[in-house]
This record gives structure tokens, C-alpha cells and sequence, in this order.
């Protein structure tokens, strides 16, 4: 019977020894090149590290303001173009109104009415009912300062199409000087919408009447003056288009009843209509007469019914006209802008000639004034001046 092979115990013990000794080296080399736990670092705190404050872009804020004077009608009667005549034949009105430029050259934006038209002596020069005015009255008002004129009243058909073009180009040649505005060459111009700046403020300035005495514009030549009776709608819808497109809007308007010194029914309607339209300035015309200044809409837009006569050879309270001032100021913060009016006052001038030849004409404050060149001047200030304050007393008189 064949024996079976037995192994021997020793060779087992030197076996496992071996075993074990390669357990261990490979137990060594494992645990040199073991990986280190990651380790989570802690942030430091608020209160260790070194805050980084968030920039916040500072909202700038700005203000900038102008201020706007006002004068009534340049109404040259034959008195008035007759006394300014020089030996040359051409006319000097200068010392007539110097008095008054002397002011508005202290503002940033002076306006008057013309009332006549421009038409120049090559027309043929002529007075009430029809009048025609010799061009150099609008170069001395420009020189005075002006730079705003309006041009739409009820004598600008007084010389036909030839004399309303003759006088709107006498402006246009100075539209570097002055903007005038009332009249038109299309129907293009008659709906575009001026617009000019000052202080960094923007201005739109319009100019409307009531009528042409009757004469008519010829057929399809409608748009020659900016007459607004049946042409309500479009001139509502010129000034919200103006409010669109400018800071203020400036509205010369003609209106009102002749020698009446308060406004009527149809002048306090319309001006509501154009405050809610979007005028914030209304300067009233055509009655010959001061009439009152209001606020309306609360404060939102300041209204002169009439500031009167600058110029006439008229009479008695026609010859006391009113001078207006109002300043314009804008605050702009980031994309916002805030339009504010202030500083409104109102004051008075008369003219001055010499009784019944009218010589030495002059317009002259009642500042300025005595009881030699008008006797009882403090009387008819005190009974004009309650006129300006008869809608709204917080209006300031004075202080020209």
C-alpha cells in the first residue's frame, strides 16, 4: 500500500514567517504612501478677515436755472415811428426803450410782442387801423437784449401776404440773434416746434392768436399766421407735443377783450386748457391793458394775462404797461429731472411823451419816475399795481 506524503511541521513555521514578513513590508509601504485626509479649512470670520466694502455708484445730482423777463406789445403808432425818424431817413428807437433794456439785459432770456408788422419803409409806412413799422424797431429791441418775439396777433394780415413776408424775413435773417414765432411760410413750419436751450434747461416757444381783424389769409395760405379760433385742438395738441419734447413750454398767446384789465370767461377756460396740455408758461396779450397774473394747478403754470403796452402812443391807463420775470430751475438726480418755477414778480412802466406832440417819447419804470414827467405816478402805480395781485396775491410786485 503506498504511503501518503506528510509534511513536516517546519517547513510550515518558515512558510508563515516568510507570509508574514511580506504582510508586514507590504503593511509599511502602504502605510508611507498612504493619502492624508483633506483637512477642511475654516474661512476665517467676519471679524478676522479683511472686509471688502461693496462700491456703490454715488446718484449725481445736479441744478441749473435761467431766468426769463417779459415786456407787452411794440405797438408803433405814426407818433411813435415819427419822433424815432433820423435826417438820413432811417429811425432810431434805442432811446425810446433803453430804460427797459437795461433790465432785460440782466436776465438770460428777454421776450416782447410784436405787434405790428415789420414790413419796412420800402412798403410804405403807415398807422392805425392798418400799421406797418419800420424793420430798425426790431433791430433796436435785439440789441435791447430780446430774444424771443412773438409774432402772431391780430395785425399781423394788417399788410397783406407781401407785408407778413417781408416782416418774417426780417427775423429770419436775425434767427441767430432772436426766435420769433407766430408766423409761417408752410404748413410744414407752421406744425414744427421750436426749441432752444439755456443753462443746460430746454425751451419750446410758441406763439398763438385769436384772429386777423378780419382779413382773412388767402385760401390754402392758412398756416401764413397761427390763428387758433376753430384751430383749438391742433394748438392744444402743438403743446403736449412740445411737452414732449422740451423741459418748459413758452406760450405767447393773443386774447382777451380790448381795454379790459381782468381776463374774460374765454381767456380763464384757455388758459386751464393749455396748463392741462402742458404750457408751464403763459404770456398774455391784445387788451392793451395789464390784466392780473395767476398761478394755476397749483403752482404748475404761471400765467400773465397781459402784460399791456411796452410802446403805444395811445392814452390814458393804455400807456402803463407791466414787466414779468419768472425763474426756470431743473433738478436732475440720476434719470429724473424736476422742473420748479420761482421768483415771479411783476412791476410796472409808462410812456412817456410830451403832451399832445408826443415828442421825447421814452418807456421809463415807475421807479424811475417823478411828478414832473408824470404828475400823480404814485397814485396810478398804487391803483395799477392792485390789478397784478387781483386772482392771486402771492404774486410779488416789485423788485425790478
Amino acid at each position: 500500500m503506498a504511503k501518503k506524503r506528510k509534511i513536516r511541521t517546519g517547513a510550515k513555521v518558515f512558510a508563515g514567517t516568510v507570509l508574514a514578513a511580506c504582510v508586514a513590508v507590504c503593511g509599511i509601504y502602504f502605510w508611507k504612501n498612504r493619502e492624508e485626509p483633506e483637512v477642511r479649512k475654516e474661512e476665517p470670520t467676519a471679524e478676522l478677515r479683511e472686509t471688502e466694502k461693496p462700491v456703490i455708484e454715488e446718484i449725481k445730482e445736479e441744478e441749473t436755472s435761467f431766468s426769463l423777463f417779459m415786456v407787452g406789445d411794440g405797438l408803433i403808432h405814426g407818433a411813435v415811428y415819427y419822433w424815432a425818424e433820423q435826417p438820413d431817413g432811417t429811425y432810431e428807437f434805442k432811446p425810446m426803450v433803453d430804460r427797459i433794456g437795461e433790465i432785460a439785459r440782466q436776465y438770460d432770456v428777454a421776450y416782447y410782442n410784436q405787434e405790428t408788422i415789420l414790413g419796412g419803409t420800402e412798403l410804405g409806412l403807415s398807422s392805425y387801423p392798418v400799421f406797418n413799422t419800420p424793420q430798425e424797431f426790431g433791430l433796436n429791441m435785439i440789441e435791447e437784449g430780446f430774444d424771443l418775439v412773438s409774432t402772431a396777433t391780430n395785425h399781423s394780415m394788417d399788410m397783406g401776404v407781401e407785408g407778413l413776408e417781408r416782416s418774417y424775413n426780417f427775423w429770419k435773417s436775425h434767427d441767430d440773434e432772436i426766435l420769433m414765432e407766430g408766423t409761417n411760410m408752410s404748413w410744414d413750419e407752421r406744425s414744427e416746434i421750436s426749441v432752444r436751450e439755456c443753462n443746460g434747461i430746454s425751451y419750446a416757444f410758441l406763439s398763438w392768436t385769436f384772429g386777423t381783424n378780419g382779413i382773412p389769409t388767402p385760401e390754402g395760405m392758412e398756416y401764413l399766421v397761427n390763428t387758433y379760433i376753430g384751430y383749438e385742438d391742433e394748438m392744444l395738441e402743438q403743446v403736449r407735443r412740445a411737452d414732449e419734447m422740451a423741459d418748459v413750454v413758452i406760450m405767447a398767446i393773443h386774447w382777451g377783450t380790448e381795454y379790459a384789465d381782468y381776463p374774460n370767461e374765454h381767456q380763464i377756460w384757455l388758459a386751464q386748457e393749455l396748463s392741462d396740455a402742458g404750457c408751464d408758461i403763459i404770456i398774455g396779450n391784445h387788451p392793451h391793458m395789464i390784466q392780473p397774473v395767476q398761478w394755476i394747478n397749483g403752482h404748475k403754470t404761471i400765467c400773465f394775462y397781459a402784460l399791456g403796452n411796452l410802446i403805444s402812443a395811445q392814452f390814458d391807463d393804455s400807456l402803463v404797461g407791466m414787466m414779468g420775470a419768472v425763474t426756470v430751475t431743473k433738478k436732475t438726480k440720476g434719470d429724473e429731472s424736476e422742473i420748479i418755477l420761482s421768483d415771479v414778480k411783476a412791476d410796472l412802466h409808462w410812456t412817456y411823451g410830451e403832451v399832445n406832440t408826443w415828442k421825447d417819447m421814452e418807456v421809463i419804470p415807475f421807479t424811475q419816475l417823478n411828478d414832473s414827467l408824470c404828475p400823480g405816478y404814485q397814485d396810478i402805480y398804487n391803483r395799477m399795481s392792485k390789478i397784478i395781485t387781483a386772482m392771486d396775491d402771492s404774486i410779488q410786485v416789485g423788485g425790478f
